[in-house]
Parts: structure tokens; C-alpha cells; sequence
């Protein structure tokens, strides 16, 4: 039964004074059913299904997309058909649910690496890897919830968290706030339906600058997703991020062209092609991304420095709790921190002590110890970077390069060959994925946060999601080996599969212990990302931008500038309820989409696209820049028009 009166309070986007408690859509003191049967099951096939999606889509073209406000959607309608089910068992659904795509992009990430050193890895270690992995990302979030959540509340807005609070809720009152929220939903799927499936339009427009001695090309991946991401994480995080785009895009590639076109041979990292040969995105993959990549390591290492003081205090205020919050109210009980050192020590071990090598050993105790510091390291780094500008902006590979730049020169020091290349690649894997993990638990609990779940509950289940979706991942990997080294071999095939993260993951790790690694450009980053920080200015958004193609961060602006008309324009109460309008209508756009970016990989992974040909054939496909310009105008025209008519109650 819909209620109407059910709503996300208001302060949901605001500060709250010192002393005070967000006020829960389901109190404390309330009791639901929430960590039931049903959901547990229900959220594990979600995850399964969706884990599998983002697999095949990533290794074909390297990209993913989110799965929690699916998940969620999928929650609802399963329940609403049972007749039955609370909005506390929902969310438990979506917890469960969107492990799996996270997991999978760790996974997919760096995994494939062992198929392109032709080694044989099949259930046996991809399945303790991954569950490692992921439930090193779980462990090392619990601690930290207080912090980042609770205190930081406000602060940090975690878009995709509050956007699936405001689906979970919209779905259940039912009323103006759902027709909101699905009417975004309706036009963020018709969006994406006519771009990824009908492709009447292009997904990112590219136009190519070449005046004189300046080139470099600009466009947008003009997508609702982003475009509801930038509304909800506001102008200031949008326009820092587009800094450091436009720093790579409109500085750093034009320089690479002018000096570039000068010299007569390939430059290192690049073995075969000239400069003056290269478009603007290869230049990206081969120079950018290693610049970027320095800049978000050196960003992560100050944003954990910074947090330092409150890290500290959010260990003691669990240590004080040992017994898991028995004495709190019930949304503020976490799993027991004696639970979760000990389990990280195991999985430590675990990892330590697998037989990985070629010469049937583990990695080592040395190695044990490093996975449990950079696992802590970016787990905090990208429980932060989603709080900031959401998980889709979340640069695992580049946390990922800086693990394996840095262990590939302590490790490569002590051993040498294919054994210290798999050392180095299982620290950065299992980096990898407890921090792709780790970002979906922090959006997983802002949600629960906001609707009143049990953090406990949230917690164990994400442990399910991750260790059944491991099991899916190991086979997964399996089906799709050939693919996956015939990509490297011969690109061009059909049938390959492209991997780009695998790829540029195995050419760090070969790069540095084969001597050949462009460290200038990464302590360019570094050097870059410590301007802005002196700055203060949010360096990770910076490093983000700049690691990321611009073409990201341009529809995110577009969203940020809509979100500024609204702060500018109107003040009070009059702003809150517009710019509440606008996040419901946002997160909308965000589900809608990521709901057909899921039908698309489905489609892709049953090899159906065929059947849509014939609709592609009567309405040729429009390639121009300014065809898919316009339809995104149209679509900021829809969302400005949201936050500027008179809000009804």
C-alpha cells in the first residue's frame, strides 16, 4: 500500500547543526522486517544477473554501469507482486544486488591480466580473489561509516546513495513525489533507449579542434545519468572536475601535439605509432592516463592525511562499541570492530598464503601486509570520491596503477620474472576490488542511512552479494577467456574482447619491471594535483577530471549549472522544495538510464541486437555532433523546467 505522507525529510541535502541526528524516513525506535528470506534471495539473483551484465559489457568495451537504483526498482516491482514487502526489505535488495556489479568491475579490471600472461587460472584463484577482495572493501567501510556518512552528512552528498533513497521512498508513497521521480525515469530511459539501442543519435559527440599548431577534441558523453549526477552533487565539485578535464583536454593534449609533431619517432610509453598520427582519445590512453593517475594518487594520499584525525576517532568510537552497538538505537549499530579486525587478519592471511605463483607459492607475507595498507589506503579514498561526485566518476583503475606502480618497484626488487609480476597484479586486484566494493557499501549505506536501515544488516548482506557474485565471476571469466586473448592479439576481430583496464593494468606491471615505465608523467600529476591542493580546492575532483575524458565531465557541469540557477534564483523554503524536485526528477533520469544501459548489455550478452536492425534501417542513424547536442538540450530543457515551475504538495 502506498503512503503518501512518506517522504525524505529535507535534511536529507543540508548540514546538520553540531549535536544533531538526521532525522530517518523509518526512526530507531521502529521496528520493520528487513533482513528476511525473501529479500536475501531476491537481491542475490539481482546481483548475479547484473554482475554477469557488467562483466560482458565491460571486457567487450570497458565500461559498466550502476546497479543499485535497478536494483532497487527491481526490489519494488518484485514486492509489489508478492503484495507484500517494507521499504527496509527493498533496501536490503539493492544492497545485496549492486555487490555484484562492483565486484565485477574489480574483477574485470585487473583478473584478465593472468589470461594475457597465458597462464591457466580458472575457479582456482579467480573465486578466493575475488571474494577476498570484496570482502576486504566491506570490512574496511564499517569503521569508517560514521565518519564519512554520519558526520560527514551533508558534506559529502553521495548522488547515486540519496538518488536510490529518493526511488525506495517515491516508490512507496506514491503521490507528486513518485510521479517525479518516474516521469525522470520515463525520459532518462527514452534518452537512453534512442542513443544506446536505436542509436538515432551518438553517445559522445566528439568534434576535432586543428587550428594551426593547436589540436586537441572536445565533446560530451551526453548521457541522463550524468546530467542527474552533476544536479545532485552541485556546481562547485562539477566545475573542479571540468577544471581538470579541461586542463588535460585543452593544455596537456595540445602540448603533447605541438612538441609531438616534431619528433620522428615514437615516444615512450608509445612503441609504434608517431604522435602526429594519434587522434585526441589515443593520446588520452597513452600519456594522459598516466599523468591522471599520479594525480589521483597524490589526491588519495591527502585526502587520507587530512581524514587522519577523524579516521582515528571513527576507530575509537567503534573500539568503544566492541560489542556492535548493542547500547544504540538500531541505525547505528555496525558489525563489532573485534569482528572486523579479525576478519581482515584472515583474509590478510588467506591472501598471503594462497598458492598463486607459478611455482605453486603464495605471494608472501610481505605482500599480505601491503594488501591490507592499500586495501585501508583506497577504500577510504573511494568511499570519498562517491560521496563527492558519485560512483560513476570513480577512478578505480587509476587507484589501481598507483597500487601497482608502487609495489611493482618494492617487488620487483626482491623477485624477478612472471612471479613478481603475479605478486603485484594479486596486491592490485585485491585493491581493486575492495575498492570498487567499498564505494558501492558507502553509497549502499548513505541510503540506508537516510530510509532508517540497520547498518548490521546493510553489512552482512553486502558479504552475501559479494562472495555469491565471486562464484559468478570465476565463471564468468572462464566462459570468456578465448575472447579475452584474442582481444589482444587481433582487436579488430569481432569477436574480441577489448579489456582496455586489463590491458593498461598489465602495461604498468610490465612497464615497471621491464624498466620502460613513464614516470615523468605520473609525478606530473602529482605535481599538478598538489597546485590545486594549495589551492584548496578539492583535489580529488581535480584528479578525477583529469584522469577521466573531459567528455565526462561536461554533461556533469551541465547538471551543476542547473543546480546554481536554483541556489541563485531562489532562497528558503521556495529553494529546498525546488531543488528537492530537481534531485527526485535527477535520480529519475540516473535509474532510467542505468535501466536501459542494463537491457543493452543483456541484449549484448544473448546476442539479440540483430533483432533491432531493422528499426536502425527505416530511421537512419544520426552521426552529427549536433543531433545528439540538441536531443541533450532538450533534455536540460526538461530538468530546468522541473526546478523552476511552483513545486505542488
Amino acid at each position: 500500500m502506498a503512503d503518501p505522507t512518506l517522504k525524505l525529510p529535507r535534511e536529507a541535502y543540508e548540514e546538520l547543526p553540531e549535536g544533531k541526528d538526521f532525522p530517518a524516513v523509518v526512526p530507531s525506535h521502529v521496528t520493520q522486517a528487513e533482513f528476511t528470506l525473501k529479500a536475501i534471495v531476491t537481491g542475490v539473483l539481482v546481483g548475479v544477473i547484473f554482475g554477469a551484465a557488467n562483466a560482458y559489457l565491460g571486457l567487450k568495451v570497458g565500461l559498466t554501469v550502476s546497479a543499485s537504483i535497478p536494483a532497487a526498482v527491481i526490489g519494488v516491482a518484485v514486492f509489489r507482486l508478492l503484495r507484500r514487502g517494507t521499504l527496509l526489505e527493498t533496501n536490503l535488495v539493492q544492497t545485496i544486488g549492486s555487490a555484484g556489479e562492483s565486484l565485477a568491475a574489480g574483477v574485470i579490471f585487473t583478473l584478465p591480466v593472468l589470461f594475457l600472461w597465458e597462464l591457466s587460472p580458472g575457479f582456482w584463484p579467480i573465486f578466493p580473489l575475488a571474494m577476498i577482495g570484496g570482502l576486504l572493501g566491506v570490512l574496511f567501510m564499517i569503521p569508517l561509516r560514521r565518519f564519512l556518512i554520519v558526520r560527514e552528512h551533508g558534506r559529502l552528498t553521495f548522488p547515486e546513495g540519496t538518488a536510490c533513497a529518493e526511488v525506495l521512498v517515491a516508490s512507496q508513497a506514491g503521490g507528486s513525489q513518485a510521479k517525479l521521480l518516474f516521469g525522470g525515469m520515463g525520459f532518462g530511459a527514452l534518452y537512453m533507449a534512442a542513443t544506446k539501442l536505436f542509436h538515432l543519435w551518438p553517445e559522445e559527440p566528439d568534434v576535432v579542434v586543428n587550428k594551426g599548431s593547436f589540436r586537441t577534441s572536445f565533446g560530451g558523453s551526453l548521457s541522463p545519468e550524468l546530467l542527474g549526477v552533476g544536479f545532485i552533487i552541485g556546481p562547485r565539485v562539477s566545475a573542479v572536475m571540468l577544471a581538470g578535464g579541461l586542463v588535460g583536454w585543452g593544455v596537456i593534449i595540445p602540448l603533447i601535439y605541438l612538441f609531438g609533431d616534431l619528433v620522428a619517432g615514437p615516444i615512450a610509453p608509445e612503441k609504434t605509432a608517431l604522435i602526429r598520427d594519434m587522434d585526441s582519445f589515443t593520446i588520452w590512453s597513452r600519456y594522459l592516463r598516466y599523468i591522471g593517475a599520479g594525480g589521483v594518487a597524490f589526491g588519495g594520499l591527502f585526502t587520507l592525511l587530512k581524514s587522519t584525525p577523524v579516521i582515528v576517532s571513527s576507530f575509537r568510537l567503534a573500539i568503544a562499541n566492541l560489542g556492535g552497538g548493542s547500547g544504540e538505537g538500531r541505525t547505528m549499530r555496525d558489525l563489532p570492530i573485534s569482528f572486523v579486525a579479525g576478519a581482515a587478519a584472515v583474509l590478510a592471511l588467506l591472501a598471503a598464503f594462497l598458492p598463486l605463483k607459478v611455482t605453486g607459492g603464495g605471494v608472501g607475507l610481505a605482500a599480505g601486509i601491503f594488501i591490507v595498507i592499500f586495501a585501508f589506503f583506497f577504500v577510504t579514498v573511494s568511499s570519498r570520491i562517491v560521496g563527492l561526485i558519485g560512483s560513476s566518476s570513480n577512478p578505480i583503475s587509476g587507484m589501481t596503477i598507483a597500487t601497482v606502480l608502487i609495489c611493482a618497484i618494492v617487488f620487483g626488487a626482491s623477485s624477478h620474472g612472471m612471479d613478481a609480476k603475479v605478486t603485484v597484479l594479486t596486491i592490485g586486484a585485491l585493491v581493486c576490488i575492495a575498492a570498487a566494493i567499498a564505494g558501492d557499501t558507502s553509497q549502499d549505506l548513505k541510503t540506508g542511512h537516510l530510509v532508517g536501515a540497520t547498518p548490521r544488516n546493510q553489512q552482512i548482506g553486502e558479504m552475501i552479494g559479494v562472495i555469491t557474485a565471486a562464484i559468478a565471476m570465476s565463471a564468468i571469466l572462464a566462459l570468456f577467456r578465448e575472447n579475452i586473448v584474442l582481444g589482444a592479439i587481433d582487436p579488430t576481430n569481432p569477436d574480441a574482447f577489448k579489456a582496455p583496464q586489463a590491458n593498461l593494468i598489465r602495461l604498468v606491471i610490465d612497464g615497471v619491471l621491464d624498466g620502460n615505465l613513464p614516470w615523468a608523467l605520473v609525478f606530473i600529476g602529482m605535481c599538478l594535483a598538489f597546485c590545486v591542493e594549495i589551492m584548496g580546492l578539492p583535489t580529488l575532483a581535480f584528479a578525477v577530471g583529469l584522469y577521466l575524458p573531459v567528455h565526462l565531465a561536461v554533461p556533469i557541469m551541465c547538471g551543476g549549472l542547473i543546480r546554481l540557477l536554483v541556489e541563485k534564483r531562489y532562497r528558503g523554503d521556495d529553494r529546498a522544495d525546488r531543488r528537492e524536485s530537481g534531485v527526485l526528477y535527477a535520480s529519475g533520469l540516473i535509474a532510467g538510464a542505468a535501466l536501459i544501459g542494463v537491457l543493452g548489455a543483456v541484449i549484448a550478452f544473448f546476442g539479440l541486437d540483430s533483432a533491432l536492425d531493422a528499426i536502425r534501417r527505416a530511421a537512419p542513424p544520426a552521426t552529427e555532433w549536433w543531433s545528439a547536442t540538441l536531443a541533450f538540450v532538450v533534455l536540460m530543457a526538461l530538468l530546468t523546467r522541473i526546478v523552476l515551475r511552483k513545486p505542488r504538495h
